[in-house]
């Protein structure tokens, strides 16, 4: 029969019996509360109780049981949708709680330029108009997203981390670099952009705006040639169990719409590169006598230059970073042409049949063949025989897949052994 209010069943099991009551529970002073939505178990202040990290469902409340019967009960908890209404058994909710369950992961606005407009308004712009301004709408709200994403990475991650003692000062000022001094940049940006908004909500031209603008991202020459280092940093302290607890909480939080830290810390860089596309896009659906084509070709022009230049210097600091995790058995193996090295034209790892890897690195003037190893926490590359000088090297282009041995790196570093 169908189980109602003042009905009480048993389940049999090896230790104690669980009685479970369908009879309401009469209302107390202070009601013991279960918040889904943040995770937060509060009771009478008379009550010890040992903190829970994590609550998303009444089955996690409930010890692990190797009976059926049991099992079964907490799956069909677990499919249950808890309401703060009468038909809630054996529970009593906050009629001001959120709807029970997981909180949903917080989701960015994308709302179109042209969603802004009335019907009256839409019909006065041509479609190419509206594309134009689409395009250009899509730069401002790309603004609006990285300064919230700036701000939460000091305010979620690195403020809380420095205040719990997490990571100490100085590796966070290694991993997060001046990363909020950049948010007056692109506010500026945003202030500029908005004063060139006309009361009919359109940007007449944008070209000098941005021509004005870009030379400021000429700061983040700095930040994206750390990134390298700050990246090695953070996946050194993640081993640390605090630190990898935090992270996952954040993970497991609204706020980071299932982005990890270093995926905001990347944010920057993968806006950068994205400005000569949104320019371009803008630029597409302008009228070739509009008196902005120039201006926004010349904008192209400047950031392409920036960009050029920012990965010069990230790759300089790629190169250097390396160079400095090399370690030399013996002084010999220490070219001196190491020193002129300012460009790592490619690295990666190869192996033979056995199973041996070698990782090698192709500098601008040597080849390096290295082991990676540990030392005190620290990971480097131990050179393995003498370095090569790309002078003394004989190059031949391969088709993929193919293999040649002799001529092939496969055939040179095996000793011409088939692998």
């Amino acid at each position: 029969p169908p189980l109602q209010r003042g009905s009480s069943f048993t389940f049999l099991t090896p230790g104690t019996p669980w009685d479970f009551s369908l009879k309401r529970k009469r209302k107390e002073k202070e009601d013991d509360t279960v918040s889904l939505s943040s995770f937060d178990l509060k009771e009478p202040s008379n009550k010890r109780v040992r903190p829970l990290a994590k609550v998303s469902s009444l089955v996690n409340l409930i010890s692990p049981s190797k009976n059926g019967a049991v099992r079964r009960f907490g799956q069909t908890i677990q499919s249950m949708s808890l309401r703060g209404d009468a038909k809630s058994p054996g529970m009593s909710l906050k009629a001001s709680s959120k709807t029970a369950g997981p909180t949903p992961t917080k989701r960015r606005n994308s709302t179109l330029w042209s969603e802004t407009l009335d019907v009256h308004q839409k019909s006065t712009f041509s479609t190419k108009e509206i594309k134009r301004q689409e395009a250009i709408y899509e730069l401002y709200r790309g603004e609006q997203d990285l300064i919230e994403d700036l701000q939460l990475a000091r305010k979620a991650y690195h403020d809380p981390m420095l205040k719990l003692s997490i990571m100490t000062e100085e590796e966070l000022a290694h991993i997060f670099g001046d990363l909020d001094a950049y948010i007056p940049l692109h506010e500026d940006l945003l202030m500029k952009l908005t004063e060139g908004t006309g009361p009919d909500g359109t940007v007449a031209q944008i070209g000098q705006i941005v021509i004005d603008w870009l030379p400021g991202l000429n700061d983040y020459k700095v930040y994206c040639s750390n990134q390298l280092a700050a990246k090695a940093l953070l996946d050194q302290k993640k081993q640390d169990r605090r630190v990898q607890d935090f992270l996952q909480r954040c993970l497991e939080s609204p706020f980071s719409r299932k982005l990890d830290l270093w995926s905001f810390l990347d944010i920057p860089r993968s806006r950068l590169v994205k400005y000569p596309l949104l320019l371009r896009e803008i630029l597409r659906h302008t009228p070739p006598d509009h008196p902005d084509v120039a201006s926004l070709e010349r904008a192209i022009t400047i950031i392409q230059e920036i960009l050029s230049d920012i990965n010069m210097r990230k790759g300089e600091s790629e190169c250097q970073y390396y160079i400095d995790k090399l370690e030399y058995l013996d002084d010999k193996q220490r070219d001196p042409l190491i020193e002129n090295c300012k460009t790592l034209l490619c690295h990666g790892e190869l192996r033979n049949k056995s199973g041996s890897r070698l990782h090698v690195f192709l500098f601008s003037e040597l080849l390096v063949l290295t082991r990676p190893v540990t030392r005190n926490d620290r990971s480097c590359f131990q050179v393995y025989r003498q370095p090569i000088p790309v002078r003394d090297l004989a190059l031949e282009d391969l088709q993929d897949g193919e293999i040649r041995m002799g001529g092939s790196f496969r055939g040179a570093f095996t000793n011409g052994e088939k692998g």
